[in-house]
């Protein structure tokens, strides 16, 4: 019988909870507080990152919520475990159900909180989530081709590239992007989980 995400796995909203970090259910209720970290440091000034303004925040909430209900979203709120400060959020998206596979994407953080190894801590809760408990063969992290910042991040877990997908989809601004495909298998999964968990870590014995 083949294994799915509806017959074994399916992904329901639930909390990751880490050592800095614990992501939770996105709800109608944390619009607030993503304003506020829309608001810190000028998130949304970055080039590439997916970031709704303050005033588009409750509609996109709105719809990744439908596309959990739709099945292929799960929205997380990342939210730090020492002052339950809401930094941002991050996905698992363009889940397939019938491998099952999840794509970790849709991330973004409060600018005051780089460095502070909480998107560490993330990174490494949904693969290991992804892996070890829902059974993924692969987890997937596509990125703009022009974010050099984004493609070094995703290169720097261990991720390696499955493809460019030319022509992909428009952004905001109508002009169309090359997509880059990077992915991890189960196999190469326990190096790159160590490698997260030495990268946190030293976040945490330098913030002591």
């Amino acid at each position: 019988m083949r294994r799915t995400l509806k017959t074994r796995h399916r992904l329901e909203p639930l909390a990751l909870v880490g050592r800095p970090v614990t992501l939770e259910p996105l709800e109608n209720s944390r619009h607030d507080e993503l304003v506020a970290a829309v608001r810190d440091g000028g998130v949304r000034k970055l080039c590439y990152a997916a970031v709704p303004a303050p005033e588009e925040m409750g509609v996109e909430i709105e719809r990744r919520l439908r596309l959990q209900e739709a099945g292929s979203m799960l929205p997380f709120v990342a939210r730090r475990n020492a002052d339950s400060v809401v930094l941002g959020t991050t996905t698992y998206m363009d889940i397939d159900a019938g491998l099952p596979r999840v794509e970790l994407g849709s991330t973004w953080n409060r600018a005051s909180a780089r460095g502070t190894g909480t998107n560490v801590d993330a990174k490494l809760l949904l693969p290991t989530h992804a892996f070890e408990v829902l059974g993924c063969p692969a987890v997937e992290f596509r990125t703009h081709w022009m974010n050099m910042a984004s493609r070094a991040a995703i290169e720097r877990l261990g991720a390696k590239l499955a493809g460019v997908r030319r022509a992909h989809r428009r952004t905001a601004d109508g002009s169309l992007r090359d997509t880059w495909g990077y992915s991890v298998i189960a196999s190469e999964w326990p190096q790159v989980r160590a490698g997260l968990e030495n990268r946190l870590a030293r976040h945490l014995d330098s913030a002591r």
